[in-house]
């Protein structure tokens, strides 16, 4: 018998379910999409379009590309109010921040 993850926990006391859920939403949070970004920002598609200067159906293409500019992906987290940093991160070594990627 196969047992899901879901049936997995629905079995386990509903302290341990809520400290799984509370791990996973910290997780997911980490983790958006530009959609879900925008979204959690309680913006609409219109009004971040209008602050790019593109039409709607032009930033609903954007939204589910995989592959963007640095510059066009920049001008999106701005539009929105937020700043893109880019920071690589190595094993044994703390994160640096890249620069050189200015206006």
């Amino acid at each position: 018998m196969t047992l899901t993850l879901d049936k997995f926990i629905s079995n386990l006391p509903k302290k341990q379910q809520k400290e799984i859920d509370k791990k996973f939403q910290t997780i997911k949070a980490e983790y958006l999409a530009l959609q879900d970004l925008r979204k959690a920002m309680k913006l609409t598609q219109e009004e971040v379009a209008h602050e790019l200067n593109m039409g709607q159906g032009n930033l609903s293409r954007l939204e589910k590309r995989s592959d963007l500019m640095i510059s066009t992906l920049r001008k999106y987290i701005e539009a929105m109010g937020g700043e893109l940093n880019i920071v690589a991160q190595f094993p044994n070594r703390p994160p640096v921040e890249i620069a050189g990627f200015s206006k």
